[in-house]
């Protein structure tokens, strides 16, 4: 991996252009990052001081995952480089990266840190953590019900799994010494209870990045604070029981309204910001 020297190539990767701003509501935070993360993302980046973000990229009829083993964000984002950039972005500023069970299955090999979305401006995003007093990388936590997990993916080996008494009994011994578990004494595990756990031990910006089961609970139990999400230009098409997702699945959300903070474009790719409405 070859640390970036300027932030022409970076743009050289995204189109010999930074994100172009279309709309940014005044006073958002902002936090002390590299310039040239903030000259590639098109100005200044901060989250509040304890926050649930979430990011995704959606297609025009609201897809965000397809079924088969292939990573749905790349397809459906047409393995846009401005999509990765962003999402290296969010991570490189999170305290924790908040998954479930079936995002990690679908993502073998993968690891929830910036530089592993995008290469180019690892050194950069490794500069924004330092910057934030962030240790080297968010912490990973994995809720798992069922406990049927492959523990031998790299993530695993520092991965912080919630789990269930029956998740617990699959898991207990086949975890490396590196990788924590905590057990919550309940069938049904609740965000609430983790986000809670997490901030008591001071993960306080933890970004979710799926699935849409967890995310539509985040949103139902408003949990959620702010939703980062990629428009990509791509139909995809849906009919009966072809176990392609929408943004929230699992839950009735009765129109709850979110409020747009920001708006950014690259080619014809929209990078999206909102806020809950409270």
């Amino acid at each position: 991996m070859q640390p970036i020297d300027s932030v022409l190539d970076v743009r050289r990767i995204l189109a010999a252009e930074p994100l172009q701003v279309l709309f940014e509501r005044p006073s958002l935070p902002s936090f002390e990052l590299p310039s040239q993360l903030n000259e590639i993302y098109g100005g200044s980046f901060g989250l509040p001081s304890q926050c649930v973000f979430a990011n995704f990229v959606a297609s025009l009829d609201g897809l965000v995952a397809l079924p088969g083993d292939a990573e749905s964000g790349q397809i459906i984002s047409g393995h846009s480089q401005a999509d990765r950039f962003v999402m290296g972005l969010l991570r490189s500023c999170a305290d924790a990266v908040l998954i479930g069970a079936g995002t990690f299955r679908k993502s073998p090999g993968h690891a929830w840190c910036a530089e592993r979305i995008y290469p180019p401006a690892a050194a950069l995003f490794s500069e924004a953590r330092e910057a934030l007093g962030l240790r080297e990388a968010p912490q990973l936590v994995l809720i798992s019900g069922s406990g049927e997990l492959d523990v031998s993916q790299p993530a695993a080996q520092t991965a912080w799994i919630i789990t269930t008494p029956r998740g617990e009994g699959v898991l207990r011994g086949k975890l490396p010494e590196t990788a924590r578990l905590s057990v919550f004494d309940t069938e049904r595990i609740a965000p609430a209870d983790v986000l809670a756990k997490l901030r008591r031990e001071g993960y306080n910006r933890v970004l979710t990045e799926g699935g849409p089961i967890l995310f539509a609970a985040l949103v139902r139990e408003r949990l959620l604070d702010q939703l980062f999400l990629t428009s990509s230009p791509a139909l995809f098409g849906r009919f009966s029981h072809d176990e392609r997702k929408g943004l929230s699945e699992g839950a009735d959300l009765n129109g709850v309204r979110l409020d747009l903070l920001s708006a950014r474009r690259h080619g014809s790719h929209l990078f999206l910001r909102y806020q809950m409405a409270r």
